[in-house]
């Protein structure tokens, strides 16, 4: 389980072109820090989707490295400020680099440990939150694409 999971991940992530034909690694690669950076409307930007999305890995990783849940909702948009392809590129390396290590930690689970609970027994079971993870992916690479897509027009 924990390797289809883990395909899944990649797939969403960093290399798969089989559900929605690109991923984010393809997307945020693609674009300039000025346009990960543009505002269209009342959108969020690229940059500010990219970073909230690593930052709900970094917060899982955490638990699967041992350490404690500490991220909130409130905070996952806290991104500092992108002012130069230095810093989108810092940016962009960084959700590189938590995806792969997120998508090996999960390769390497257990069943016993996917099915056991999160933390609390509310939060559901580690395989429940990975796959909110696999979902929470998809839902912001369909929003980039979209963006990207707005931004190229404009």
């Amino acid at each position: 389980m924990s390797k289809d999971l883990s395909h899944r991940l990649r797939e969403v992530l960093l290399n798969g072109q089989w559900i929605a034909h690109t991923n984010f690694k393809d997307q945020i690669t693609s674009v300039t820090w000025e346009q990960a950076t543009q505002k269209v409307g009342n959108l969020n930007t690229i940059a500010s989707l990219t970073f909230h999305v690593c930052y709900y890995l970094k917060g899982l990783l955490n638990v699967f490295e041992g350490g404690s849940l500490d991220i909130k909702d409130k905070y996952s948009f806290d991104m500092p400020d992108i002012r130069s392809a230095a810093d989108w590129n810092d940016l962009v390396n960084d959700f590189l680099i938590t995806s792969e290590k997120f998508i090996t930690h999960v390769e390497s689970m257990d069943d016993s440990v996917l099915h056991g609970p999160f933390v609390r027994e509310e939060y559901g079971t580690y395989l429940r939150n990975i796959e909110a993870q696999i979902e929470h992916g998809y839902y912001h690479l369909g929003q980039i694409t979209l963006i990207k897509k707005l931004i190229q027009e404009s």
